[in-house]
């Protein structure tokens, strides 16, 4: 589709592998060094499964003019409708103020109406107000969801997040979610002791649908295959983690560790998911499995983790903030499709 703004026309289409130095050339004006790989990794992604992406471009005269890619959600953090995540915007300097980034905002709009999506979702620093201003003119809102992150330094041992923990004496297993919110201490051990630790694998599929079936009552085995494809695929570093006890998965955790997403320039590691088996509540594996990812990222030099909950989401919330998490600098947003 062609379009005209003042006296430049342009036009939208599907982004394609062939726009990737030119998707890199303008990223790299915008945010001050390249970003290759990350971008590399979004479009690879886009090809392999199709049905969980939406990227357009809009090229004019002089090649490509911008760009926005997105990626589908579907039971992220417990959310049953589908939903479009924006990962990277951009349009070239000297083209913008001329609705491009708009238009390519109207395209992705347009593709989530026929694909069933009801809003969008994205995220910025506070401080990123030319971005702020768009959102706010392109009728975005403050999302309720809260994002919280922590600073992994050099992975070493902070007391809140790794000090074993562990039911107290005679306490009964309680069928609910929980997140290894502490009870009796045992600081002879630190957290990661508590459990066998170890990468996840594709294998680990049967037993982490389990513990959602059971955390959530729903069957989310599509849901959560796509989620471990994505943590073993998609991510620059495999971080993502299951903990066994009693010769059992008993607990996972899903992150990825990219350089790029929502525009971001620090090495962050994003955690999409947690779950314990209720079976194995109060038992630290929450604890565990978060001790041993900042570890590891430690040791990776990754600078921050991530990750975001909703507000009625107290045991999720009160656990994170528990293990040295607060507020982000980084705010979300949402647009409804009506």
């Amino acid at each position: 589709m062609k379009e005209t703004s003042g006296t430049a026309q342009f036009a939208v289409r599907a982004l394609q592998p062939s726009d990737l130095d030119a998707v890199v050339a303008i990223d790299r004006s915008l945010a001050g060094r390249s970003r290759r790989a990350y971008i590399q990794r979004r479009l690879d992604a886009a090809l392999r499964v199709p049905a969980r992406h939406a990227q357009f471009a809009a090229t004019d005269a002089n090649g490509l003019a911008g760009y926005i890619l997105a990626r589908v959600l579907r039971g992220e953090f417990g959310r049953s409708e589908p939903a479009l995540r924006i990962e990277l915007v951009g349009v070239r300097r000297e083209a913008q103020g001329g609705g491009i980034g708009t238009r390519l905002l109207d395209a992705l709009v347009e593709h989530g109406r026929r694909k069933g999506v009801v809003e969008l979702r994205t995220a910025a620093a506070w401080n990123e107000h030319a971005m702020l201003r768009w959102f706010d003119a392109t009728g975005f809102a403050l999302a309720p969801d809260r994002i919280v992150d922590c600073p992994v330094g050099d992975g070493g041992y902070r007391p809140e997040r790794d000090a074993a923990t562990g039911a107290a004496e005679g306490a009964e297993p309680r069928r609910e979610i929980d997140y290894g919110a502490p009870a009796g201490n045992d600081y002879e051990k630190l957290a990661r002791d508590r459990a066998d630790l170890r990468s996840m694998t594709a294998d680990d599929l049967p037993a982490i649908a389990r513990i959602d079936r059971a955390l959530t009552g729903r069957d989310r085995t599509d849901y959560m295959r796509a989620q471990l494809a994505e943590a073993l695929d998609d991510s620059a570093i495999r971080v993502s983690l299951v903990a066994r006890l009693d010769d059992v998965v008993v607990g996972y955790l899903m992150a990825r560790t990219d350089l790029g997403d929502y525009g971001r320039t620090e090495p962050v590691a994003v955690i999409d998911t947690i779950g314990v088996d209720p079976d194995y509540a109060q038992r630290g594996v929450g604890h565990a499995l978060l001790s041993q990812l900042f570890a590891n990222l430690g040791a990776l030099r990754v600078e921050r983790v991530e990750t975001i909950a909703a507000p009625r989401d107290l045991a999720l919330l009160s656990f994170l903030y528990g293990c040295g998490f607060a507020p982000s600098q980084r705010l979300a947003f949402v647009r409804t499709l009506a």
